[in-house]
């Protein structure tokens, strides 16, 4: 990969097999693509290892860390100590991101330049991917 992404995108794993492929796929489709994903698969033993180097394998995009278990805290300062973006945004391997997400926070963070953190609003959906609240 060349140049410097807009964003560095930073998630950890431990044992999210059952909910990494709506994870990672709705950062792939987002529609602002000029990211990095830096992935710390964080010792899981449930096959997400798998799912995440065939990821990786597709897209160059993915920086994926495959290691031991040493703890949530640590993967993620691992993966923002690789980061080479000057933006963050941080991603959980059960969540989903909406399509615009990143469009959406880099248009807020130009047009707020004394901002320097931004968060967003969840749905949360059962386990059909049915948003329930």
């Amino acid at each position: 990969m060349s140049g410097t992404p807009a964003i560095s995108v930073v998630m950890s794993v431990y044992n999210g097999a059952r909910y990494l492929h709506p994870a990672v796929e709705s950062i792939l489709e987002q529609d602002f693509a000029d990211f990095e994903f830096i992935i710390v698969d964080d010792g899981s033993t449930d096959g997400s290892g798998a799912i995440l180097l065939e990821f990786a394998e597709k897209d160059a995009r993915i920086r994926l860390i495959q290691r031991e278990n040493r703890g949530l805290v640590a993967s993620l300062n691992e993966a923002i100590a690789l980061a080479r973006a000057p933006l963050i945004a941080r991603m959980d391997c059960d969540d989903i991101a909406m399509p615009d997400r990143f469009t959406r926070q880099i248009e807020y963070l130009a047009d707020h330049p004394e901002i320097a953190i931004v968060g967003s609003h969840i749905h949360e959906i059962d386990e059909d991917g049915a948003i329930v609240a």
